[in-house]
């Protein structure tokens, strides 16, 4: 890790940093797969170049740092602000300098469409102002400022959820995207006629459905997923005995380093090599909440890399 980074949630074993976070309350869960505070502190003047790669949507209270990022509208930089994250193709080029501190909350898929009819396809690598979409931005950070623990944050944080996902109207995502969210967890290796056998419905409806709540295509969901899992492993924030497993998702050495190096932008070697403690975060929160769903974890249990 950046030696001169402090995490204030302190480190795995192997000394990347760690955010506090957890699943949501369970009135939230239809809409919410996991929430976060992530509090680093480093000297005013260093400036940590690193990266993002979410496979869903994020709405981030950034509450300290200056951050800059490559996104699909262009370069953007902010210090204080609330910004919804759309779901990722690859990893996002970010950097930031001085202490930066970010609380925020992944939105499963479909959520958008769920709750303000919005297709996450026009929305893929992009960052724009939560005012834009109607949601507590200033007025969140504001009420945040005033509370000094993790989960009164994080509870504050669901009472504003709250606001939105229980107004009359608002119905959870749909069951087809609740259950191809589950198997790109547990098994993105499997075909997509069986995806779309186990989700109950054709090739074709699938295809629908999975374009408008993720964005992509089904095959290319899958194809992220095992590069996520792969990348938290290289970081040390996987289960360990999971490790012969992932690897045997690739047909060989040469079919793993080309479809990492296309979404990570580097080889598994060079990813292993450089620090990424800004993606190591997202990673993290990422298979702890994907640990707890296919159970090799208890909910809210010790994870393997603590």
């Amino acid at each position: 890790m950046d030696k001169a980074l402090s995490p204030a949630h302190g480190v795995t074993r192997e000394g990347q940093p760690l955010s506090y976070n957890r699943a949501p309350a369970a009135d939230l869960a239809p809409w919410i797969g996991w929430l976060y505070v992530s509090d680093v502190e480093a000297p005013a003047d260093h400036r940590l170049e690193c990266g993002l790669f979410n496979d869903v949507a994020m709405v981030r209270l950034q509450l300290k740092g200056r951050w800059h990022a490559l996104t699909a509208d262009g370069p953007l930089e902010h210090e204080r602000a609330a910004l919804f994250f759309g779901p990722q193709t690859r990893r996002m080029p970010v950097s930031v300098t001085g202490s930066f501190f970010s609380i925020g909350f992944s939105l499963r898929p479909g959520t958008g469409h769920a709750v303000m009819g919005a297709n996450a396809a026009d929305y893929l690598d992009r960052i724009v102002d939560c005012a834009a979409l109607c949601l507590p931005g200033d007025a969140a950070l504001a009420q945040l400022d005033g509370i000094a623990e993790p989960e009164a944050r994080l509870q504050l944080v669901e009472d504003m959820i709250r606001q939105i996902v229980h107004r009359p109207g608002v119905a959870p995502p749909d069951p087809v995207t609740a259950r191809f969210e589950a198997m790109a967890f547990a098994a993105p290796s499997a075909s997509i006629a069986d995806c779309a056998a186990e989700c109950g419905v054709t090739q074709r409806q699938l295809e629908r459905i999975v374009r408008r709540d993720f964005g992509m295509a089904p095959k290319q969901v899958l194809r992220r997923a095992r590069a996520l899992d792969m990348g938290s492993h290289l970081r040390g924030v996987a289960d360990r005995e999971e490790a012969e497993e992932l690897m045997l998702r690739y047909y060989d050495q040469s079919h793993l380093i080309r479809d990492f190096t296309q979404l990570f932008g580097m080889s598994p070697s060079q990813f292993v090599a450089r620090p990424q403690p800004l993606l190591t975060l997202a990673l993290e929160s990422r298979q702890a909440r994907r640990l707890e769903l296919i159970e090799r974890v208890p909910l809210g249990g010790q994870r393997p890399w603590q």
